[in-house]
């Protein structure tokens, strides 16, 4: 549970959302990302309130505006690398030969381009999460949200998967979102949001 939460993130930022497991940090991310809609108050993004736009809008919004990365990497294990990075597109009006550009290019951003017609199984730990973040840019979000994005990774992978959200935040200027119990992932971010029993305090870095 949230407790008066007033929590403002400006464009191209990248924070860290840390605490102890039943803080709220969960829900503050389906807050931001529009999958859940708060008992009070507004949640605004880019002057739309999302709190009141209808369910059909707000899946809109959240397929034009949210990229999600998950600690499990959420892969279909029946498509391929290339497969799964296309998905978001098919809900798109853009031709094959369209998709195909897009996603090469996301491959290419997460350097999986060897991998593309490799299946989840064949797959590390760290080339899945690449692919993950691969579908979750595919669609050029405002905003990327990730829940432990490193919690099922060795050190190294890790580390890669850090470098990749940080150039993706840097060189793309995302506004990146993350949610980690790893104090060496949270050194990445700008900013660090630590929530405790639903209340937030603040910490720059």
């Amino acid at each position: 549970m949230l407790v008066d939460i007033n929590l403002d993130i400006g464009a191209g930022e990248f924070i860290a959302l840390m605490g102890p497991s039943g803080s709220g940090k969960s829900t503050l991310l389906n807050l931001i990302a529009g999958l859940d809609k708060p008992d009070a108050g507004s949640l605004c993004v880019d002057e739309v309130d999302i709190t009141a736009l209808e369910e059909a809008e707000l899946a809109s919004w959240r397929a034009q505006h949210v990229g999600f990365i998950f600690q499990f990497y959420n892969l279909m294990p029946v498509l391929t690398a290339f497969e799964n990075v296309e998905l978001p597109l098919l809900l798109t009006r853009l031709t094959a030969h369209e998709r195909h550009d897009h996603v090469m290019a996301a491959l290419g951003m997460v350097d999986l381009i060897d991998r593309m017609d490799h299946y989840p199984s064949q797959l590390s730990g760290g080339q899945q999460q690449r692919v993950a973040i691969a579908r979750a840019i595919i669609t050029d979000p405002t905003i990327l949200v990730a829940d432990e994005p490193t919690g099922d990774l060795d050190r190294k992978s890790a580390g890669d998967i850090l470098d990749l959200m940080g150039r993706l935040n840097e060189e793309l200027g995302k506004t990146v979102v993350m949610v980690t119990h790893d104090p060496h992932a949270a050194e990445r971010a700008g900013r660090l949001v630590h929530l405790e029993k639903g209340v937030l305090n603040y910490s720059d870095q």
